[in-house]
């Protein structure tokens, strides 16, 4: 398939980016997932972020034609953008190793890529789906703020992760233009990466549940790393000085910001951790003085300020927009 550089999902070539550590097993049920798809991407590409089980031989032996990368421990974001440098795709499509893809889950993100264009629509660059949750190998429904949006969703990013990387398809342009995943980050990379993201562009949602999510192991980043609102709030500071946001959105940016501030800053008042809560309190004074010279104007030139609420997502039956 030749390369299409900049023409949508219409016939770019895709690349697969799975990153893993030490999750062989689980690491199976992905590779399989992704070899089992309608149209299965041009390449897979599996980073190992330093495993010490039997991953590399697992891909040898089971996965022959999946490129395997070898780094050492450097974390999910380093090996993301590993694999991103490696690629040669024109669309990314990633999935963490404890995640899987339902068969059509490619084919029809690809489709619906071609289908905005060939109606006139926008030019998106950027998409994901619905999901379905498996913990502790139940399924469960998630709670509503969970629910997925398109469009410019700038501000539906702020109070949570609200795009699943397992469920994406990037064009390579996009990370280009925003950079990759924040390696200073050692979690909450992928909330600080959708923000500047739907900072800039619309988000094309096809509604239906194309991947699987399980969650509910001890080893993920949410179970082993405590306080996680600490780095969404450096990723929302980093966001609100980078002078791309519109006015209206730098100034719900900076609420959500001074609502994160306290909530840690309590906490560690509570934990006896006095010197963070005083830093926690210096950022909430420069929060604050932020947002009393924060002034929305209706001219404002920031992406976000184009449209606000969903934009229609396709439906799972005749590809039609089913959400107003």
């Amino acid at each position: 398939m030749e390369r299409d550089r900049g023409r949508g999902g219409r016939s770019g070539k895709v690349s697969a980016i799975v990153p893993t550590f030490d999750r062989a097993p689980l690491l199976r049920r992905a590779l399989a997932s992704i070899a089992s798809q309608s149209r299965p991407p041009d390449e897979v590409i599996v980073v190992d972020d330093g495993s010490a089980d039997r991953t590399r031989a697992l891909v040898a032996e089971e996965f022959p034609a999946v490129r395997y990368l070898f780094q050492e421990r450097r974390g999910v974001s380093a090996a993301r953008n590993r694999g991103i440098e490696a690629a040669t795709g024109d669309w990314l499509a990633f999935l963490d190793s404890d995640d899987e893809w339902l068969p059509d889950k490619l084919e029809r993100q690809l489709a619906a890529l071609a289908a905005t264009r060939e109606t006139g629509g926008a030019r998106y660059r950027v998409c994901h789906t619905d999901e379905i949750w498996i913990r502790g190998g139940r399924r469960v429904n998630p709670g509503a703020r969970h629910a997925k949006r398109g469009g410019w969703m700038f501000r539906d990013c702020l109070p949570l992760c609200a795009i699943s990387p397992s469920s994406a398809v990037l064009h390579r342009s996009v990370l280009e233009a925003v950079g990759g995943f924040d390696e200073r980050l050692p979690a909450c990379e992928d909330y600080d990466l959708w923000l500047r993201v739907a900072a800039r562009y619309p988000v094309l949602l096809v509604d239906e549940p194309l991947v699987v999510k399980h969650g509910g192991r001890a080893d993920q980043l949410s179970r082993t790393t405590w306080g996680l609102d600490r780095f969404r709030i450096r990723a929302l500071e980093k966001i609100v000085e980078s002078g791309v946001l519109s006015a209206a959105d730098r100034r719900a940016a900076l609420e959500t910001l001074l609502e994160k501030l306290t909530i840690v800053a309590t906490g560690a008042a509570r934990r006896g951790r006095g010197d963070e809560a005083r830093r926690c309190e210096e950022r909430i004074a420069r929060c604050r003085e932020r947002l009393r010279g924060a002034v929305d104007s209706p001219r404002a030139s920031g992406p976000g300020s184009r449209s606000r609420g969903r934009e229609p997502a396709l439906g799972s039956s005749s590809g039609s927009p089913v959400r107003p």
